[in-house]
């Protein structure tokens, strides 16, 4: 692993203690089951880690251009840590790229100048990015009428999760729109290691790990199903933002995606090296594994399809989450969307007179953009943006610890600047009166920082050397967050 947040990607979230005005997600944030520490049972680290006998690629003399056809999501911070140079190579090379770039075209042809990097593992791409997120692919998709169309187990199985009594589609919908990853890839992953599609007797430790990740966190299918879920993010967004360039599997094994790889492959072979071990991993992530149980299930998926991000990708004009002329605390800078580690795609913000704890206040969060309320949860607030009423589509603004007696309906329509709700500790664990909140794009997290950050009148957000830390900056003025809400952590909003 190779630096700070590379390390947090691989461990999960470390979270302080000393918080005051903060919150925690966790990947079983919706259940009443208390978090315990990790009983992973894994060989012990060699000394020295074993190379990955997966790879393809040659050893490029340094500097070597190297063809490379733009994937959807691509951006140049991400390649330059993909390929191991730098913008500034990829940029001299390319000098037809814009200064202002954001996400590449996809299908745009590129040189890269290569520095070879050891262990680079398959080639292989898996499935595409736009059928790994909850985006624009998954809108035809019902998961429960197809479970219950399936011989396998998995239709009479029951769950509770999320305060409620779950069946076997319910149950992958419900972790598929919270985490925002593809019901369809959830599916695949539990007929794969699980048969629970196909076959009609469930395997013996269905009560345990049948995912085979050991946590008494997280026993049972659904529970094991919200770690897949995280687990999943974590690879992708990671290798997404240029952060994970390598990981260590069950075998001590060191494992650096291919440079030309796409996100979900990445996304999915990192799921695995959490799970498998030698031959069962390689198994998994060749043409002859996880890739074929999808292909059965749900047809080639390199066959048709849009990609579902474009490029020159630009966010909408936002305003700050607050009423204007109002000063909140930023408390908390980019941390975890949903669930812990990637993506670093939120943002807190606490209102004025809240001194620490989970004081009750009467001010408004507010629209950051006119939308319509597409879903409402424990505490939680998805506005719609390009008005079709479904987050899977277009831009959405992500609220999370809204009051629950504050929530408006699903359906209301807002103007940029109306009230959302009251901000509170509901929804998750908090540890202090605030509002999360974050972007997705056609079912994909958008990062706070990189590329496309988030911008709120102007205020430009910045990651931290850890999650919550970081700053918001705007013609010279920085903002620190601070968890304590102190003076210098305040922020007005100006907009007429």
């Amino acid at each position: 692993m190779q630096g700070s947040r590379v390390a947090r990607i691989a461990s999960g979230l470390v979270l302080a203690s000393l918080m005051i005005t903060a919150c925690v997600l966790t990947a079983n944030n919706t259940d009443t089951q208390p978090s315990v520490a990790e009983e992973q049972s894994v060989p012990a680290t060699p000394d020295e880690p074993l190379p990955t006998a997966m790879a393809t690629r040659e050893a490029f003399a340094p500097g070597t251009l190297v063809d490379y056809i733009a994937q959807t999501g691509d951006t140049l911070p991400a390649l330059a840590a993909h390929f191991n140079t730098s913008e500034v190579e990829i940029r001299e090379a390319n000098p037809i790229i814009p200064g202002d770039a954001t996400t590449m075209p996809p299908g745009f042809p590129m040189k890269i100048p290569i520095y070879y990097r050891a262990f680079w593992g398959s080639s292989l791409q898996i499935i595409p990015d736009r059928l790994f997120i909850n985006g624009p692919a998954q809108i035809n998709f019902d998961a429960e009428a197809f479970v219950k169309s399936q011989p396998g187990w998995f239709k009479d199985y029951v769950a509770y999760l999320g305060n409620a009594n779950r069946r076997g589609g319910e149950i992958v919908n419900y972790i598929a729109t919270l985490y925002s990853v593809s019901p369809r890839l959830l599916l695949a992953i539990l007929e794969y290691q699980t048969g629970a599609l196909s076959n009609a007797e469930p395997p013996a430790n269905l009560d345990e790990y049948p995912l085979g990740y050991r946590s008494t966190a997280h026993t049972g299918v659904a529970r094991q199903l919200i770690w897949a879920a995280n687990r999943l993010n974590n690879g992708y967004y990671g290798w997404r933002t240029g952060d994970l360039i390598q990981y260590q599997s069950l075998d001590g094994r060191i494992e650096a995606p291919d440079p030309w790889q796409n996100a979900a492959s990445v996304g999915i072979s990192y799921y695995f090296a959490g799970v498998l071990r030698g031959d069962a991993y390689t198994y998994a992530v060749s043409g002859d594994g996880f890739r074929k149980t999808y292909a059965a299930l749900f047809g080639d998926p390199w066959v048709g399809g849009e990609d579902h991000m474009a490029g020159s990708l630009r966010q909408p004009e936002f305003r700050l989450p607050f009423s204007s002329g109002d000063s909140w605390a930023f408390t908390g800078g980019p941390h975890t969307g949903w669930g812990e580690g990637e993506p670093l795609a939120a943002l807190d913000f606490a209102p004025p007179a809240v001194v620490g704890g989970c004081s009750p206040t009467e001010e408004f969060t507010t629209a950051v953009a006119a939308g319509i309320v597409a879903r409402t949860g424990d505490a939680q607030v998805v506005l719609d943006l390009d008005g079709d009423g479904d987050e899977r589509t277009g831009w959405v603004v992500f609220y999370l610890h809204v009051a629950n007696a504050s929530l408006p309906a699903v359906g209301t329509i807002l103007e940029a600047g109306a009230p959302i709700g009251l901000p509170s500790c509901e929804g998750g664990r908090a540890t202090g009166t605030h509002v999360h909140i974050a972007r997705k794009y056609n079912g994909e997290w958008i990062p706070a920082d990189g590329a496309l950050a988030f911008n709120m009148e102007g205020w430009i957000a910045h990651n931290g050397a850890t999650e919550y830390e970081g700053t918001l900056s705007r013609s010279g003025q920085i903002v620190r967050a601070s968890v304590s809400s102190d003076n210098k952590s305040q922020i007005q909003s100006t907009v007429n």
